[in-house]
């Protein structure tokens, strides 16, 4: 057990340490802005806590930290763990747990809290909206709508890399349905379309 906090600008300098492909860090802000938006409409507006949110973003910041060394090494299956190996790497726990979770089929660990579904279900998602506007004919978010993206997700075929039972936790874990999910990520993405340069 180790009590440690993180900054936003600390997360992101380790982000970017170990993760150099720019199309990952553009997911990885496409988590951060999607978790950021989860935690206002999961948490009760007055229980709610800038520092908690914080957490929460920068859970989804760096929750494929380790994907490229993973890659590299022929590791994907220890996706989510890897870069806790190194000593160096030291987050606070319910991040790390988190980060953990979001990968739980090859990790087994569980997740447990809100913040562990969310990151779960958000990261799988990010990645069927990017492919939403990939699909537009200007390929912008501001053309993707909560329809489109729902009309896709029921589309095997379409960005089958995208895991849609994992996206689906949403209604099972976090008791938010389906088209309110989307609606939530799109918006959060939508926010951030210049970073994403979608």
């Amino acid at each position: 057990m180790y009590n440690i906090t993180m900054s936003r600008n600390e997360a992101y300098k380790l982000l970017t340490k170990y993760l150099k492909n720019k199309n990952l860090i553009k997911h990885s802000l496409a988590a951060e802005a999607s978790m950021r938006a989860l935690y206002r409409h999961l948490i009760p507006k007055k229980e709610q806590k800038p520092d908690e949110e914080e957490k929460w973003g920068i859970t989804g910041l760096l929750h494929d930290i380790d994907y490229e060394v993973a890659q590299e090494t022929n590791q994907l299956n220890k996706h989510g763990m890897l870069l806790f190996e190194k000593p160096e790497v030291l987050l606070p726990e319910d991040i790390e747990h988190a980060i953990r979770a979001h990968n739980h089929t090859m990790t087994g660990t569980t997740p447990e809290s809100q913040m562990d579904w969310s990151i779960t279900a958000c990261d799988q998602l990010t990645g069927l909206i990017t492919a939403c506007a990939l699909v537009r004919p200007d390929k912008k978010l501001a053309s993707v709508t909560t329809e489109s993206v729902q009309k896709k997700f029921g589309q095997k075929a379409f960005a089958a890399g995208a895991d849609r039972n994992a996206i689906l936790f949403c209604e099972s874990k976090l008791d938010i349905p389906l088209n309110e999910f989307i609606e939530i990520t799109l918006k959060a993405m939508q926010s951030i379309s210049e970073d994403l340069g979608l």
